[in-house]
Order: C-alpha cells, then sequence, then structure tokens
C-alpha cells in the first residue's frame, strides 16, 4: 500500500509497570504490515492527542493499578473525562475499541479499564470493536492475543463506515484490497519442526540447513524417551507445529562503556514522585517459633528524625536491591565479571525502528553496571514472550533456539503460562537451561522492567509510639523445582532478613568495637498512604477486624491508636471492636500474644482466634479459619455491619482468606435479613461503595 493510502488511528496507553505499553507498542509493530499507521501516545501526553476533535478511530490499552484504580499515567485524563458538566454527546463523534488488563484475585477486576470504558459510553463514544479485559491472574495473553487478532478486521471495518459516512466511496475498494490483501497474522514466523521454511525478521535465511539437521536429530532423540512437556522440552502438538511467533522487537538501547571513575546516584532518584527517607532499623524480633513452617519478623524503623508521617492502616514502601550473588551470577553469564565497576552510559540507539523511543526513566544516563543491575533492573521479573522472542535471536543451538520459539509462539500458549508464567521463572533461569543464549546488556536493559519498591502495612501508631514504625513480614522461600536449580528467597524479604540478622542474632555476629553492640543499618522509604483502610473518623462507631497470619500488621497499629485514645480521652464514647486471628498452631505462629492486653484494658472488645493445624479432643471442633469463626457470630455480624452501621476491615491473603470472608458474610447478610444470595450480594457491593466494607488484601 501506498503511504498516502495508509490509514491512521490513534493509540492510547495507560501503564503503571510497563504491560501495557509493552501491548500498544506490539500494536504499533503490527499496525504497519496491515497497512495502517497507529499514531501512539502515552494517556498522559495530552497535549500529542485531542480527543474532542479525534476523527478516526481510538484504540485505547489501560492497566489497573491498587485496590482498583487508574494507573498514575492516566490519572489527568480520568479526572478531565469525568467532568461532570460535559454534555452527554461531548464524544459522539468518537470510535473506539479498548482493551483493559486487571487481576482477578483483587476485587475491582480491570477497573482501570471499565471507568474509561463506561464514562466514554455516557458521553456518546461509540464502540467499534468489543471491549477486551485481560486477567493477569491467568495469563494476559489469553485474553489479548485474540483481541489483537480480531482488532483489524474491526479496523477495517470502521474505516469502510467512516469511508462511506464521507461520501469517499472511490477510496474503498483500494482500502479493502490492501487490507485484506494483509496477511492476518503479521510480522510472525511460520516454522515446521524441521525449520524448512525458517524466516528471520530482516527477511535474510541463516544457515537454515544447519539449524534443520539439528533439530531433527533432537527431536529423535527426544521422542524416544521423553513423553512429558517441561521447560526444555516440548512434546506433540506444539513440537511438530508450525509457529506463529510476535515480531522481533527493535533494539533502541546503546550502552557505553566508560570509566570507575564517578559516584552512581542516589536511590531517590530511582523514585518518580514523593520524598525518600533512609532510617535506621533499631530493633528485630522473630514473632515465629524456629520450627513455625514460615520465618515471621517484626521491624522497628526510628522515623523520629525525620518529618515522615503515617495514620494505622497506611503502607509504606521499601525500595531494596537485588540479591548480591544474582548480580554477580549475571555478570559472569554476561561475561562483564570485571566490568561491573565500571561506569556505562546509556542512551537511545541512533536510527532505532522503535517509536518514540527514549531512554526507560529507571535507567540512570551514568552509573556502574552493578548500580544498574543491583537496584534498577527486576531480575526476577517472569519474562515476557516479547523478552523470550529477543532471547531467540542471542541462542546459538538449535534446539534451544526452537524451545524458545515454542515458547513464545501461540501454538504454545500453554507450554508458556505452565512453564514460564506459573513456574515464576526469571531471567537466571532461562540463562541456566538454555546455555546458549548470550543476550547484551542493552537486551536486558530493554526487556527487564523497573526493580519495584515493595510495599508493607504500617504495624504500629505514631500516637502510641512516636517517632517508631514497626511493620510485619513473612521472609518469603521459592524452593528449588524443575524450573528452578536453586532455592531463592524474596528479593526484599530475604534481603531484609540478611540486614537485621545482627539484631536477631547478636551473639553469631561481630559486635560493633566501639558500642559493643550491633552496628545499625539504615533502609530508604518512602510513603504509600491509603485514603480508605483507616479507622473509623467517629470513635463511637463499632467495627470489627478480620486479620490471619501477617494480616494482622495494619490491626496491631488500630489498637495501639484506639488504646491511646482511650487513656487521652476518658470522657468519649468508643464502640465495640472485634478481632478475628488465625495462624497455624498456637505454639509456633501465634505472632502477637500480647493482643491478650488489649483485651484486658478494654480497648478491644471480642477476641476471636482460630488454630488450622492445631488437634483439638472437644466435643464440636472449634473452627479452622477466620471464615468459619465470622459465621459462628452471624448475629452479631449483621447487627456492627447493619444495624448499627459499623465497619469491617479485612487484611490478607486474597484468594485463600479474603474471599472466603466476603462469602462468609453473604451467607450471613442472606440468613440474617432473610433475602436472596443475589440481594445479599447487592448489599455487600453497596457496603464496599460505601467504604465501610474495606480490604487491604494480597495475591
Amino acid at each position: 500500500m501506498c503511504c498516502d493510502l495508509k490509514r491512521r488511528f490513534l493509540l492510547l496507553y495507560a501503564t503503571q509497570k510497563g504491560q501495557a505499553k509493552a501491548i500498544a507498542e506490539e500494536i504499533w509493530q503490527e499496525a504497519g504490515a496491515h497497512g495502517l499507521e497507529a499514531d501512539m501516545h502515552c494517556m498522559s501526553e495530552m497535549d500529542k492527542y485531542n480527543l474532542e476533535t479525534e476523527k478516526d478511530p481510538v484504540v485505547i490499552v489501560i492497566s489497573t493499578t491498587g485496590t482498583g484504580d487508574p494507573p498514575d499515567t492516566a490519572r489527568k485524563f480520568v479526572k478531565k473525562i469525568q467532568d461532570t458538566t460535559l454534555p452527554s454527546d461531548h464524544f459522539a463523534h468518537l470510535q473506539y475499541g479498548l482493551l483493559g488488563l486487571g487481576d482477578s484475585e483483587y476485587t475491582f477486576f480491570c477497573n482501570g479499564g471499565k471507568t474509561v470504558d463506561r464514562r466514554l459510553q455516557e458521553l456518546g463514544a461509540q464502540h467499534f470493536y468489543d471491549t477486551g479485559l485481560a486477567d493477569d491472574c491467568v495469563g494476559l495473553e489469553l485474553v489479548v492475543d485474540p483481541w489483537i487478532d480480531g482488532l483489524w478486521l474491526a479496523l477495517k471495518e470502521a474505516f469502510l463506515l467512516q469511508k462511506e459516512k464521507e461520501g469517499m466511496s472511490s477510496d474503498v475498494d483500494a482500502v479493502s484490497s490492501s487490507l485484506s490483501a494483509t496477511p492476518h497474522v503479521v510480522h510472525e514466523l511460520n516454522l515446521s519442526s524441521e525449520v524448512q521454511n525458517l524466516k528471520l525478521e530482516d527477511g535474510g535465511v541463516r544457515n537454515s540447513d544447519i539449524l534443520t539437521q539439528k533439530l531433527v536429530d533432537i527431536n529423535l532423540v527426544t521422542s524416544a524417551g521423553d513423553t512429558e512437556p517441561s521447560l526444555v522440552h516440548s512434546v506433540p502438538p506444539v513440537s511438530q507445529s508450525a509457529l506463529n511467533i510476535p515480531a522481533l522487537p527493535p533494539e533502541y538501547i546503546e550502552v557505553q562503556f566508560q570509566d570507575t571513575h564517578g559516584e552512581n546516584p542516589h536511590l531517590s532518584s530511582l523514585i518518580s514522585g514523593g520524598t525518600t527517607f533512609e532510617v535506621p532499623v533499631t530493633k528485630a524480633v522473630q514473632l515465629t517459633s524456629e520450627d513455625a513452617i514460615k520465618t515471621t519478623l517484626l521491624l522497628e524503623l526510628d522515623i523520629a528524625d525525620t518529618v515522615f508521617d503515617y495514620q494505622p492502616g497506611d503502607a509504606f514502601c521499601v525500595i531494596c536491591p537485588n540479591n548480591v550473588d544474582e548480580v554477580e551470577e549475571l555478570l559472569q553469564i554476561l561475561g562483564l565479571s570485571e566490568k561491573g565497576e565500571y561506569f556505562v552510559c546509556v542512551k537511545v540507539k541512533q536510527g532505532t525502528k522503535k517509536k518514540g523511543a527514549t531512554r526507560p526513566q529507571h535507567i540512570p544516563e551514568r552509573s556502574t553496571l552493578k548500580f544498574i543491575l543491583t537496584w534498577c533492573l527486576e531480575l526476577r521479573a517472569v519474562p515476557k514472550k516479547a523478552f523470550l522472542r529477543a532471547l531467540v535471536e542471542c541462542t546459538s543451538d538449535a534446539g534451544e533456539k526452537r524451545r524458545l520459539q515454542e515458547l513464545c509462539s501461540r501454538q504454545g500458549a500453554s507450554d508458556y503460562t505452565r512453564f514460564i508464567r506459573e513456574s515464576n521463572v526469571c531471567l537466571l533461569d532461562l540463562l541456566h537451561a538454555f546455555p546458549s543464549c548470550k543476550p547484551s546488556l542493552n537486551l536486558l536493559i530493554e526487556h527487564l522492567p523497573k526493580l519495584q519498591a515493595r510495599s508493607y502495612s504500617v504495624s504500629s501508631s505514631n500516637l502510641y509510639q512516636p517517632g517508631k514504625l514497626c511493620f510485619v513480614f513473612n521472609i518469603v522461600e521459592f524452593p528449588a523445582c524443575p524450573t528452578r536449580a536453586v532455592s531463592r528467597k524474596g528479593v526484599c524479604t530475604g534481603w531484609l532478613a540478611e540486614l537485621v540478622a545482627s539484631l536477631l542474632y547478636p551473639n553469631k555476629n561481630t559486635l560493633d568495637t566501639k558500642g559493643g553492640s550491633p552496628s545499625t543499618e539504615k533502609i530508604s522509604i518512602f510513603a504509600r498512604p491509603n485514603n480508605t483502610f483507616h479507622l473509623p473518623a467517629d470513635p463511637s462507631v463499632p467495627f470489627m477486624m478480620v486479620g490471619p497470619g501477617t494480616g494482622i500488621s495494619p490491626f496491631i497499629g488500630f489498637l495501639q491508636h484506639r488504646q491511646k485514645l482511650r487513656e487521652e480521652h476518658t470522657d468519649w464514647e468508643f464502640g465495640e471492636t472485634w478481632l478475628f486471628f488465625g495462624c497455624r498452631q498456637q505454639h509456633r505462629d501465634y505472632l502477637f500474644k500480647q493482643l491478650k492486653c488489649f483485651l484486658e484494658n478494654g480497648t478491644l472488645t471480642h477476641l476471636k482466634v482460630c488454630f488450622s493445624r492445631d488437634s483439638s479432643t472437644a466435643e464440636v471442633a472449634p473452627p479452622k479459619y477466620v471464615q468459619d469463626a465470622i459465621r459462628l457470630y452471624a448475629k452479631e455480624v449483621t447487627r456492627v455491619l447493619l444495624k448499627e452501621r459499623g465497619y469491617f476491615y479485612v487484611c490478607g491473603d486474597k484468594k485463600h482468606m479474603a474471599d472466603g470472608v466476603s462469602d462468609a458474610v453473604v451467607d450471613i447478610i442472606s440468613m440474617e435479613m432473610a433475602v436472596d444470595k443475589l440481594e445479599a450480594m447487592k448489599i455487600l457491593a453497596m457496603l464496599r461503595e460505601a467504604k465501610r466494607y474495606l480490604q487491604d488484601v494480597w495475591s
């Protein structure tokens, strides 16, 4: 198709961690081969597009963050379209298709996309293509891939309709024939298991005879013995299929090594918004016994010399590094062990084909290589298919190359989900599994996402402990498995555990020679206020708290705060308080036995504790889980929540606890209010909307 006949559409994306942007870039790359031109912009770049005057179709890719908020890059856009003075036909001229990204582990699934979609409809905009909602819980690609496949026909029909409306039927045939002549799946490779028709993105064929012979030999050997697929091995039909694999993402980063002189950026420069505070860790306590299944730690931070402020129920973020051993291992694999302390300059590659290419914001313009790998890139990230596609080009062994092609292909989607996504495979795992894969440093910078700060709930009250901030966490463990050769600890929890070892086990560590006490370690934190998960503004309002395991963390802050208020305001009226706590075994992981103190001094009215792994000799077995305990107090739940207009807080694991609790509350409402389950669900939805049923959950 001639350039002047290429039809334009506006492509907007709003991303929090880069997912939506990567998908938008995939759409942009494929558009050209369909005879279309995607005018791509981040939704925050509102000076570069104008929906009020937009005549062409609009494609929107938008993620969801937090508990259902639009990403930060969409906030201005959402605020603008939510202006209540806009007329109902404000966007009557607009045709759009929207792809929302979310995670069904959270209550407000794809709410970022749904919010924009709903508001555009209210303002008169029309769909030219059905909305897609992709679920990160089961794999975004299950919706994203077919949605993109169907987009091109929908755009074709939208352009034809647009032409007819404009009375320009003379161009319709040209556009239609050009579009229909374009293959439905573009920029993709069709590969047989023998690689007889191997085609590379630049149109050249490289060593196809050698690749063919190697793959045939490999298939002959493995077919006789291996009948089960694995990360490195496939079975029919995937192993014998022609493959549709994504377009090769264009390289756009250039890395120049310099000298070893200079200083690395301060960690505060890695945070785009807010103030970072470097604070000392003054206390560390192991809350679980040595033989508990999980190890739970409480850390105390000294914030007295800062302006850091918080309320009970807030969260904050810890800036953490990648594991030192993993960084060294990666440097060795890259052949850069000797250059870790060298400064590198990261720039956009001249002549790159990537539209709007810029240096990633989380990569300093100049820092040491080790700084980038330690503080900037998420080495543990599960590789996206685009990354696998790029790694294919860095792999010399024919069998390994074919398997990487399978894992990023449409035909290998289930293998990708099983062996990459669900197995939490990271870059190092891949490089061990495919030893002939030798990626360049610039490829890692292009494809590895930003190392995210880790969020934790505050487990203290500034009123109760001025100048102190406490938090609680389990040390996350990833055991070795077929796709992971070694066991690992969580990036942040493992680092924190090492950091405070001298506080936990002072006799096992060398004491500071000056003061005879363990050295004080510091960590960098920044605030992440929670706008809703707070105590009721009216202290006379009753509330219930449900927090098994480390989910109890914010409620310790609630109770400390409430106790101090009771001491300072003896004339106030305070509503009753309930706490449902659960753990495996009373003598191993009952995290806060001092809860009984809150009960004894009247701060806590009711304490209900469950032990899921303890055996009982009682005639009637006690409840094992918090959701079971809640059902035993159905009348009290109904009274507090509905009759006395109290609050209900849930904190902890989403899938295995929070969903069970909400199901229990629905059943209680249904039974006590004598309504059917659907009506009970509506009542719970109203409580959520009124911010009286509140969750702080994780998956």
